[in-house]
């Protein structure tokens, strides 16, 4: 049996919980030389490490019971292979047909990321590939899928990834200090601080404290404000210090629940963002986007690039249904809410079973081309946090096989016009699920075959969700994965690159389809588009997500018929709107009103205590009513700056 590796000290009841299942568990031929935090897990360092990770697996299971925490084996430095001699032997191992498109190692972890377009054929039948490089090279490999649609997103976040790797060991080892720090306070105390989001749309952003921790969830901005002080979240509270905070938790990559995250580190913040796997490069997307639209427009954008890198250094992506300690006494699991690639319903267990807390952030209770419906079933949950944005009786959507057919309609019947669909859209989430209707529909016959234009983000969008199929519904993972067909990719779609393809779509007496951002008409080439189309009254403006109050969009839809925009020039100039302009809320990534009060009412287990947000004054002070009235649940629709305490 081994002993603790000399030299190894330290002052951590946990770390030396591990050292005595160490000399418990572990063979001494596996010859530990290190045992580190490594955030929430706790990393040991062998030089040895095949005989844990192949000969001997079920022996860190063991550790694992016996010290309740996770750990992750890595190779000492002195063991492992060159760079280049691992890098020729892990090409000779896998097969050509595994598209390896990138290998890179990161010195400072033991890894070895292997990027692949076949990811089975890279891992090998039971993981034997896998096992052949860890034992030739003593490097540990990691696979990761490359994305069928180029995405120049997550090729960004994998550069700052590996660059940063010293600068993230050393996070991760300070964090898992936080992490498992002794207790300092006794006593029990959960309060909700509501910072941005309730009673209102945009800037989502909830402080949950209690006597130990505290732990943010989203923290984004309002896309429809016009000045900067309602664009952000509460953040100027007396009871939040951003050097007291345990950790971020983002539901999503909108901007509505995300955008303000890199304003954190500008101002001091040094602590972890938890999210899902998509929804790091998703939200570095709209990030990025965001301050070059700022830029653009004249605005000093609230903060830079710099600050989006820490961002992405400090982010820990998780899996659906795994369960992170992100504090000493809470854990974090994160679920499918159904809404967009990676959106996240947000469970929080506090204490040894003291509290849980449910946040659905923004969820589709309802099965979509690219999603399962959210999950609704949790170990224990006291209280739920639910938004409302369909939340008034009169949000009621219809189902969804009518939805498609009245797109369907509409666009065959623009078509007999001879005019042109423009479809703003979101570049996440609306967009994809239009292309894939669209596809369907055409590939059947039952929509006209012309063509479909996309600019914007779009594309580059699509391109991540190329790259995590597992996060789509069963039918489109199935395709991909396992019938290698990209419905992505289909022969109908026509992505606009430059001039000449915007032309091509704008080009008269030719029926087509135009997807563009922004979805709210806030900017983006979807106003270049308008401006050319708008006066035509053979032409259609389809809504097809939802418009925020003051937005462009929401004014259109509400029956503005003049709209001032600049010109190629910037001279201001009256646009008179002719264009049919249609709303179509079925395909929305929302729960209507019906899909709201069902999760609520089957959610297991009930609920004690339900706190509506993220929707208009109206319509959440509506649903908590009709929660409390229903239901008979106890339920409420505070204002930004209250606070909640539940225990």
């Amino acid at each position: 049996m081994t002993s603790t590796p000399k030299g190894l000290q330290t002052t951590n009841s946990i770390l030396g919980k591990v050292m005595e299942a160490l000399a418990t568990f572990i063979p001494s031929d596996v010859e530990v030389t290190r045992v580190q935090f490594e955030g929430a897990k706790i990393a040991l360092y062998a030089r040895k490490p095949e005989i844990l990770l192949i000969d001997k697996p079920y022996i860190v299971p063991s550790v694992v019971n016996s010290i309740r925490k996770r750990i992750v084996v890595r190779s000492d430095p002195s063991v492992r292979r060159s760079e280049a001699d691992a890098e020729r032997l892990i090409r000779s191992i896998l097969p050509k047909e595994a598209g390896i498109t990138n290998i890179v190692f990161d010195p400072t972890l033991g890894e070895v990321v292997i990027e692949a377009k076949n990811v089975g054929l890279a891992v090998g039948k039971d993981g034997s590939n896998l096992n052949r490089i860890i034992q030739e090279t003593k490097w540990i490999p990691r696979v990761l899928r490359s994305p069928q649609i180029s995405s120049r997103t997550i090729t960004q976040v994998r550069q700052v990834l590996y660059s940063e790797s010293k600068e993230r060991e050393r996070f991760l080892r300070s964090l898992g200090e936080a992490i498992f720090r002794p207790l300092t306070f006794e006593g029990n105390e959960v309060i909700t601080r509501f910072l941005g989001g309730f009673r209102e749309v945009g800037r989502s952003c909830i402080l949950v404290e209690t006597r130990e921790s505290k732990v943010m969830l989203d923290c984004g901005i309002n896309p429809g404000a016009s000045r900067f002080p309602e664009m952000f979240p509460r953040l100027d509270i007396d009871e939040l210090d951003l050097s007291d905070l345990d950790a971020v938790v983002v539901s999503h990559g909108h901007l509505d629940h995300c955008g303000a995250i890199p304003f954190l580190y500008k101002y001091g913040y040094d602590g972890p963002i938890y999210c899902s796997e998509p929804t790091l490069p998703i939200m570095t997307l709209v990030q990025l986007d965001f301050l070059d639209v700022m830029t653009k427009n004249g605005y000093i954008p609230p903060y830079d690039q710099k600050d989006v890198r820490s961002m992405i250094v400090h982010t820990i992506p998780i899996r659906y249904g795994y369960v992170v300690d992100i504090a000493p006494d809470i854990k974090l699991t994160l679920w499918n809410a159904g809404h967009i690639l990676g959106s996240s319903i947000v469970h929080l267990h506090i204490g040894e079973g003291l509290f849980n807390i449910v946040y659905t952030g923004d969820f589709k209770y309802g099965k979509t081309m690219l999603f399962e419906p959210a999950h609704a079933s949790f170990p224990r949950a006291e209280s739920l946090i639910i938004e409302s944005t369909y939340g008034a009786p009169k949000d009621l959507m219809a189902p969804r096989t009518e939805v498609e057919a009245s797109f369907v309609n509409i666009v065959n019947s623009c078509v007999e016009k001879g005019g042109k669909v423009l479809i703003p859209t979101p570049a996440i989430g609306r967009a994809q699920e239009i292309l894939m209707v669209v596809n369907e529909y055409m590939e059947s016959g039952k929509l006209e075959k012309i063509p479909v234009y996309i600019e914007g983000m779009v594309n580059e969008a699509t391109g991540i969700h190329t790259a995590y199929p597992e996060y789509l519904s069963r039918d489109i993972r199935d395709k991909i994965l396992h019938e290698n067909v990209n419905p992505f990719k289909s022969e109908w779609f026509i992505v606009v690159n430059d001039a000449s393809d915007r032309e091509e779509a704008l080009a008269p007496n030719r029926p087509a389809i135009i997807i563009a951002t922004s979805g709210m008409m806030e900017g983006g080439p979807v106003i270049e588009y308008f401006k050319n189309l708008c006066e035509d009254p053979r032409n259609t403006l389809l809504f097809v997500s939802y418009q925020v109050e003051g937005t462009l969009g929401r004014k259109l839809k509400n029956g503005l018929k003049e709209v001032t925009l600049p010109d190629e020039y910037g001279k201001m100039q009256l646009y008179q709107v002719k264009m049919e302009v249609l709303s179509i809320e079925g395909f929305s990534g929302h729960s209507d009103r019906r899909q709201l009060l069902r999760y609520v009412g089957g959610m297991k287990p009930k609920p004690r205590r339900v706190v509506v947000c993220h929707g208009e004054e109206s319509k959440a002070i509506n649903l908590a009513s009709t929660i409390n009235r229903m239901l008979k649940i106890e339920a409420s629709s505070p204002i930004n700056l209250e606070a909640l305490r539940f225990i």
